[in-house]
């Protein structure tokens, strides 16, 4: 296998998998996540020989990680922004934001098990703050990598998808991703909105994302 220098000993720090919002004390509300994008960029990343730190949300494929792989468990939306701080107290060269963070929470969690024969019920969701946007604030030396799902991507609409990742998260790049029917395309793009990479597997973007990043750390050495 070819190691690519230029990632040897550099830090990274992913995200990956669903957060949970709790409702009551069992329920929580969550999203369709895998984590399997987070789980293939550690792997990658870690055979160039980066040193990859993990935060793994509640996955529910199992992940065979090699032993020098720092994996730190969440569930809650709180739990990874509290443990997201905590990380970038110390220094990483790259941070791959590929975790699916919940967009809503709500308003009032209930304290107790709401009781299941309820003929109706109606929960008052507001915005959770973005996570991304703050990323910059705590690390502004390192190379942020975003992420965006949108149910169908187009060429001429990628600029815009990717636009307020640039704009308020300050990312580095952006990997636009679509599912629809179970069918995978992703696009890499800088932040002068060009398209550096695309590609219809999961594989094949992890492949053009791990190059692009050891390319632009090779040209900072130069």
């Amino acid at each position: 296998m070819l190691i690519n220098r230029s990632l040897k000993n550099k830090k990274v720090l992913i995200t990956c998998g669903p957060t949970w919002i709790p409702i009551d004390e069992v329920r929580v509300i969550s999203n369709v996540s895998t984590g399997q994008l987070g789980h293939l960029l550690t792997i990658a990343l870690q055979k160039q020989g980066a040193r990859v730190t993990v935060l793994e949300g509640p996955v529910t494929q199992f992940f065979l990680a090699p032993r020098k792989i720092k994996i730190i468990k969440y569930h809650y939306f709180q739990e990874l922004l509290t443990l997201l701080k905590k990380e970038l107290e110390k220094h990483f060269d790259i941070i791959i934001h590929a975790a699916a963070v919940s967009d809503y929470k709500l308003k009032k969690t209930y304290r107790s098990k709401l009781n299941s024969k309820l003929d109706e019920l109606k929960l008052h969701l507001i915005p959770t703050i973005k996570i991304i946007n703050r990323i910059k604030q705590w690390a502004p030396n390192s190379i942020l990598v975003g992420f965006k799902l949108e149910p169908t991507l187009r060429n001429r609409h990628l600029s815009i998808t990717a636009s307020e990742l640039f704009k308020k998260a300050h990312c580095d790049l952006v990997v636009a991703n679509s599912l629809r029917n179970n069918h995978y395309h992703g696009y890499i793009i800088n932040n002068e909105k060009q398209i550096l990479a695309n590609g219809a597997s999961r594989r094949g973007i992890v492949k053009s994302l791990v190059k692009i990043l050891s390319d632009g750390l090779k040209e900072n050495r130069t």
